[in-house]
Parts: structure tokens; C-alpha cells; sequence
């Protein structure tokens, strides 16, 4: 006899489980919910933490200290030997940045840095420049132009 046979015979889905149907089922008069309480109605749901009206967990821990990582800029960092593969005299914005697949996001802030050499003149537009990103950059003829994120 094969698997596919067992479950060809037995039927492949149990039956559901049928409660309310009287005493004598098992699962009469309250339908396996116990009696009274949040749970006996319908729509019970708690919301993640819910310790029964108990003080939960996290305010009763000690809370300390303050963290600035709310506040921090990320950026999308992008090298100025990256820029290599544009045109001379190109305007290189995160729009185009983008289209080069050298970034995802046109709203996330770019900020360039100095890794590697670079040979063309660009107009280079970005929210922030390296120091040596901005020498390099200016030292083959090309500008640099900072935007507010």
C-alpha cells in the first residue's frame, strides 16, 4: 500500500472539530472556551505584553541612560573611484547615482568620500563631502555642490 492509497481512504483533511452541539459531545454548552472571562467572549486578543492588568515586565524594568541612535543621519556612501565610470564634465547627482546603480534610494542623503583616484572633471552633487573627496574632486577641474538632506 502506497502513502497516496492511506490518504485516498482515510481522506487527506480531518474533520473540523464541532462544538455547541450538547453534553454528550464533549464539547457542549461552553464549546471548550471554560467558563466566564476574557476568553469565553469572541474577539479576545491581547496586545503583545499584556500581563492580565499586571504591572508588565518592561515598566516595571529600570529604565536608564539616554541613546542618540534616533536621531543619527545614515547615509549612502558612495567612493570618488565609484564616479569613475561617468562621462568628463557630467553633472553627477543621486539621480543619476541611482541610475548607475551605485545607490538605491534618491530620498536617503549620499555623502561622498575620497577612497580611490579620480582622472575626469565632474559636477559632483551630494548632501556631504569628505575632506579628501573634496580635494580630489577639485583637483582634476570638477565642482562640488552640497544639498540640504
Amino acid at each position: 500500500m502506497k502513502l497516496d492509497e492511506i490518504l485516498e481512504l482515510a481522506g487527506k483533511h480531518p474533520r473540523r472539530k464541532r462544538v455547541g452541539r450538547g453534553i454528550g459531545s464533549g464539547h457542549g454548552k461552553t464549546s471548550g472556551r471554560g467558563t466566564k472571562g476574557m476568553y469565553a467572549r469572541s474577539g479576545a486578543k491581547q496586545r503583545f505584553g499584556y500581563e492580565g492588568g499586571q504591572n508588565p515586565i518592561l515598566a516595571r524594568a529600570p529604565k536608564r541612560g539616554f541613546s542618540n541612535a534616533g536621531f543619527r543621519t545614515s547615509y549612502q556612501i558612495v567612493n570618488v573611484s565609484d564616479l569613475k565610470d561617468f562621462d568628463d564634465g557630467a553633472r553627477v547627482d543621486p539621480q543619476a547615482l541611482v541610475q548607475a546603480g551605485l545607490i538605491d534610494n534618491v530620498q536617503v542623503p549620499v555623502k561622498v568620500l575620497g577612497n580611490g583616484e579620480l582622472s575626469k572633471k565632474l559636477t559632483v552633487v551630494a548632501h556631504k563631502f569628505s575632506a579628501s573627496a573634496k580635494d580630489k574632486i577639485a583637483g582634476c577641474g570638477g565642482s562640488v555642490e552640497e544639498v540640504q538632506a
